[in-house]
């Protein structure tokens, strides 16, 4: 493609540095008209995003568009799995860019802000062109761009972090997603005050949350709602032979692909609204806290449930802290399981011991091996142990000089372990946690989507035998610390006898736990 009819008349006059820089900049983006990118609006009425003449590579559908007009405050994109939220997003905050001086872009977790927002496939980073792409300083969290404009990124789960810092526009993306929902939005609210009509762009797939209803009803939002199939000619084929033949039609289908606000459903498990009413922020002190596994392949999906759940010191009330369930292999759920134990300093692991599941028992001492980095003649001596001699394991260590140190001890699985036996069915075994539910007994600390979706999507009486497994990691360990409650076992702490609750855990994280390198945690 000849760049020729672009260069200004008298380019030949300019210094060489200069002249050097237009070719360049000519030569990229020949090269990317070439490559099928061309600019992301488009002014063809109704247009389905499809290359036409004057837009020969994918570009914005209709709906995509940012609205017209200044009678808006929020642009509120509602919309399934694979719509094109993301390029959505990206593309609007570049346009802001070009005019504003400081933009926050604000993901549910740093990771994702960091690998979706930023450096995605459909981010900032991939989505601007070559003579306005910025400059992307990770330690800094901050996005320059060649006009001397920024953009912070921000996590969703670290709030305060948007006290100070004041901007003229926000992009919140996945917002139905932010653990701390509603703190997260009010302190990014309270820093657009710059300008003289700051706005934010929400892209986010729906949840019956009561910011996203709040949104939707309000007359300074423009909300567009939109599907998976609007954009499914962009999609990968086989994402539309797993994802959509598997989910079409079913509840979370509703909800993830056709982006409908699902109020509560007639015979689910949990109601929202109890959900909701209970909670809170923050935990009380706890008296026990445990981490609980369900193993894939025992419920209707692939994924390991490891919920970290706890029980409060004074009112003995259920506290749900977090949900690291994701698609692992067995492996990865058992060093899951440990990181999350020694993370929330936990006093117990609860696990299914019926139906062959001393499998499960073997597999999460094996992987508590691993975690520590046991050879094998430790892991011999650790298996020796039982659970009515658990037996701790003392590793002699020298120096440099070959003198004897501080011994490490490594605590005895068998003193953290702890099964529960399912002698009912699923739904007998997950009405007592329903019912504390409904008198607001169980609390959840923050917003956990993904779990919440299968509470109240679930129907027990539907399918009894196929319960979901963050349902079910979840009833092991709220149906254990209940029991607890009533007495029924010692709050003992299991890292050594005669000793409290802080000092069991000061001994176990200072002697046992190694450096964080064994598995990255998994976000929803």
């Amino acid at each position: 493609m000849s760049t020729a009819p672009l260069l200004p008349p008298d380019w030949q006059t300019w210094p060489e540095k200069q002249r050097a820089e237009l070719l360049t900049r000519l030569q990229t983006l020949a090269q990317e008209r070439d490559a099928g990118k061309v600019p992301w609006l488009c002014t063809v009425p109704g247009c389905d995003g499809l290359p036409h003449k004057g837009r020969m590579g994918p570009h914005a559908r209709a709906d995509q568009r940012p609205p017209d007009g200044d009678e808006w405050d929020q642009w509120v994109a509602l919309a399934g799995r694979g719509w094109g939220k993301t390029r959505t997003g990206a593309e609007w905050a570049i346009a802001q860019a070009r005019v504003y001086d400081r933009g926050a872009l604000v993901g549910p977790t740093a990771g994702d802000a960091r690998d979706v927002l930023v450096e995605g496939e459909s981010g900032i980073m991939a989505c601007a062109p070559t003579a306005f792409r910025p400059v992307y300083e990770p330690s800094k969290r901050r996005l320059t761009y060649p006009n001397g404009a920024q953009q912070a990124v921000y996590s969703a789960d670290e709030p305060d972090r948007l006290r100070g810092p004041q901007h003229h526009y926000a992009w919140a993306d996945e917002l139905a997603a932010w653990k701390r929902l509603q703190y997260a939005w009010d302190m990014l609210m309270m820093g657009l005050r710059l300008g003289d009509h700051p706005r934010v762009c929400v892209t986010t797939t729906p949840r019956p949350l009561p910011l996203i209803k709040e949104l939707v009803k309000s007359d300074r939002s423009v909300v567009v709602r939109g599907s998976t199939y609007d954009n499914l000619h962009n999609l990968a084929p086989t994402f539309r032979r797993t994802v959509l033949d598997r989910y079409a039609g079913t509840v979370l289908g509703r909800q993830e692909l056709d982006a409908e606000i699902l109020e509560d459903l007639p015979g689910a498990l949990v109601r929202r609204a109890s959900i909701e009413s209970a909670r809170v922020d923050e935990a009380p002190d706890l008296a026990t806290k445990v981490v609980a596994v369900d193993p894939a392949g025992t419920g209707t999906g692939d994924e390991a449930g490891v919920i970290v759940a706890g029980l409060g010191s004074l009112v003995k009330d259920v506290y749900i802290l977090a949900d690291y369930s994701a698609q692992m292999s067995a492996r990865q759920t058992g060093l899951t399981v440990w990181e999350a134990f020694y993370e929330h300093e936990a006093d117990y692991v609860v696990y299914e011991d019926n139906f062959g599941k001393q499998w499960l028992r073997d597999g999460l001492i094996d992987a508590y091996a691993d975690y520590h980095n046991l050879d094998t003649e430790q892991r011999r001596a650790l298996r020796e142990g039982s659970e009515d001699k658990p037996e701790d394991l003392v590793i002699e260590e020298e120096d440099e000089n070959g003198e004897p140190i501080e011994a490490k001890v490594i605590v005895s699985p068998f003193t953290i372990l702890r099964k529960v036996t399912a002698q009912h069915g699923k739904v007998l075994r997950a009405q007592p946690v329903a019912m504390r539910y409904e008198q607001g007994r169980v609390h959840h600390v923050g917003t956990f989507p993904e779990l919440e979706d299968q509470e109240t999507t679930w129907n027990p009486h539907e399918t009894p035998n196929e319960s979901p497994d963050r349902v079910d990691a979840l009833v092991h360990g709220a149906t254990y610390l209940m029991k607890l409650e009533r007495g029924r076992g010692r709050m003992s702490s299991p890292h050594g006898a005669g000793v409290g609750r802080a000092a069991g855990i000061a001994r176990t994280t200072a002697m046992v736990r190694p450096p964080q390198t064994m598995i990255r945690r998994h976000t929803a």
